[in-house]
């Protein structure tokens, strides 16, 4: 079972690849002048970007659940890790080149690096997943309302603090997904992943339809897709006649 994949996360994981994809090329229709949309505003671009990014850190707390039942290595898991690290200060350059007033200093590989570890610590806590990460999705709104009676201090909307999520404001960056609410979220997969394996292993075993190979593959290989789609994208986008 050491280093099984299982075809059902990965295409999950696939599927949350594609409406990634298919946002990331609206935002760059939108960044080029081709469509005229509010990204940052309009419920149907910010649920959008919600919903993909939990099930994104959904699918990486199943893949943690998967990877400590099959005995995964803490050198194994640094090696991973490290991947997912380097690609996270990649992103920062990145976007410090094309953004340089609202970099990403800690989007979503930045939460993940972080995340990882938090998860991986605290996989021994069985059930209580569930209500820590339920914890952690309250804080959110636990922390607004203390900001919003002056209880809370201003100094956690600050750089320095803002990546815990305690804000009442959204910091200027162009991807933020700090350790509060994520981190619930990726409770509940890995919690989640846990009872699969546990109650209802062949939810997780049963082989795929055929149609859904595409989507596998792109789970399987979701960083490399992650860090090449968007210059791929802005790229082609250049190169057309305006």
């Amino acid at each position: 079972m050491a280093g099984q994949r299982f075809d059902s996360i990965d295409t999950l994981r696939g599927l949350a690849i594609v409406w990634m994809t298919a946002f990331h090329f609206c935002f760059d229709l939108n960044q080029s002048g081709w469509i005229r949309q509010n990204f940052y505003a309009d419920p149907f671009w910010t649920g959008q970007r919600t919903a993909i990014v939990s099930l994104f850190l959904f699918c990486a707390g199943l893949g943690q659940a998967m990877a400590v039942a099959q005995g995964q290595s803490w050198p194994r898991f640094w090696k991973r890790w490290g991947q997912v690290a380097a690609c996270a200060l990649l992103v920062t350059a990145g976007s410090y080149w094309m953004f340089p007033k609202s970099f990403i200093y800690f989007g979503v590989l930045h939460g993940i690096a972080l995340m990882l570890i938090v998860v991986r610590l605290t996989a021994g806590w069985g059930r209580w997943l569930w209500l820590f990460g339920g914890l952690a999705i309250a804080l959110k709104f636990i922390a607004a309302y203390a900001h919003s009676t002056g209880v809370a201090a201003d100094f956690l909307n600050e750089n320095p603090w803002n990546w815990l999520g305690l804000i009442s404001r959204k910091p200027i960056t162009e991807d933020y997904v700090p350790l509060i609410p994520w981190l619930g979220v990726m409770w509940w997969g890995m919690a989640a992943g846990q009872w699969l394996l546990r109650q209802r292993p062949a939810w997780v075993q049963r082989p795929m339809p055929r149609a859904t190979t595409p989507l596998a593959w792109l789970g399987r290989w979701s960083l490399p897709w992650y860090m090449l789609h968007q210059p791929v994208l802005i790229g082609a986008l250049m190169l057309l006649p305006k």
